[in-house]
């Protein structure tokens, strides 16, 4: 293989004769495919290495189309795959934009993670998704592998957590980050630094109570995600607020906490009426719950709305499947992912925190009705 020149030439032009090119080598067998380079490609194509550079990383510089044919050409016949830490530090921009979710199999971050990818997509950057699986210490080490990777921003779509430990932590992490030029949003209710979209989640508990206590419920239990959520709490916290203006009590035992699942559901909606059997209406403070609730409801002949009025919250595309159709808080999942990675792609040092609220709305289908006579 020929030395590489230390200076680029100011022109193209043909270059010395070095031997028969390294694909033609990598083509007899003579270079394993994966050990082409950037000279190669140069001297395939008879230009300079810089010439080369600037075409396959997409520099702003401009070269003549008769060289960039000629580069692509030799890119295509070596089967040449381009570093993608080199083409990081040759680019004037971060491509990478790094997502931290709670899991992403979970149908609520699953829509609100089709919104991120729809927007970093119109803004040709690479999605990379870290799933926490609500586990804080998995997010300080995700923010620090983010960071090391350069990534232009970082957006983190799960809930916030009660634990001021934690908080400080990866607040110390994130402003470490922006110094370096990086930009952070969050979706939902954090103490974090960045911008922040946020659903109107207190609002939504107490629409979804009031519209059952108007079809005339008196005792409404609720099962609920983890307390150390800020969702939950926030929830929970409107749910109680309905109760009061319509001067009912929501006693602790008629709260169950468990996880945000289908399971965590089926088994909730058991604790539930067994402790509390005067219960009419039942509130899930997330859909994949509401859907655990009416299977266990319908596996134990209990009829909704009929016997027991059944709520949901964030109206998922499996609310309008399931048998009856669930009742639900709307709220619009992939534009509030949409919102954020917008927001995080269009952060400034110089503005202060921004702040966009999500509007919730009550959407009644068949799982709720008027309690039994």
């Amino acid at each position: 293989m020929g030395t590489t020149r230390r200076v680029a030439r100011s022109m193209d032009g043909p270059e010395p004769d070095a031997g028969p090119p390294a694909g033609e080598a990598s083509a007899r067998g003579g270079i394993a495919r994966g050990a082409v380079t950037l000279a190669d490609v140069a001297r395939r194509a008879k230009v300079s290495p810089a010439t080369a550079s600037r075409v396959i990383n997409g520099s702003t510089k401009p070269v003549a189309e008769e060289l960039r044919a000629r580069v692509l050409r030799a890119v295509e016949d070596l089967r040449y795959v381009p570093n993608a830490h080199a083409q990081g530090l040759a680019r004037s921009h971060r491509i990478a934009v790094g997502v931290i979710v709670h899991d992403v199999s979970d149908p609520y971050f699953a829509e609100i993670t089709r919104g991120l990818q729809r927007v970093a997509t119109e803004h040709g950057r690479l999605l990379v998704i870290c799933n926490s699986y609500r586990d804080p210490a998995r997010e300080l080490e995700y923010v620090e592998l983010l960071r090391a990777q350069q990534v232009a921003a970082i957006v983190l779509a799960g809930s916030g957590y009660h634990d001021v430990a934690f908080t400080k932590e990866i607040n110390a992490k994130l402003r470490a980050y922006q110094q370096s030029g990086g930009h952070v949003s969050v979706i939902g209710r954090h103490e974090h630094v960045g911008d922040a979209v946020l659903p109107a989640n207190e609002e939504g508990g107490r629409l979804i109570a009031e519209h059952l206590y108007e079809l005339g419920h008196k005792h409404i239990g609720v099962i609920a995600g983890p307390k150390v959520l800020t969702t939950t709490t926030d929830r929970l916290a409107g749910i109680r607020r309905a109760a009061k203006d319509h001067g009912r009590a929501l006693p602790a035992r008629r709260v169950v906490h468990s996880d945000f699942s289908r399971d965590g559901g089926a088994t909730s909606t058991a604790h539930l009426l067994h402790d509390s059997p005067e219960v009419t209406a039942i509130v899930a403070l997330n859909d994949s719950m509401a859907v655990g609730a009416l299977a266990w409801l319908r596996a134990h002949k209990i009829s909704v709305p009929g016997q027991v009025s059944v709520a949901g919250f964030d109206d998922m595309p499996v609310a309008s499947d399931v048998t009856p159709t669930l009742t639900t808080v709307r709220l619009p999942l992939t534009e509030m992912g949409a919102r954020a990675m917008s927001m995080a792609l269009s952060g400034s040092a110089i503005h202060p925190t921004r702040i966009e609220r999500v509007e919730a709305i009550v959407v009644a289908r068949e799982s709720s009705g008027p309690p039994p006579a």
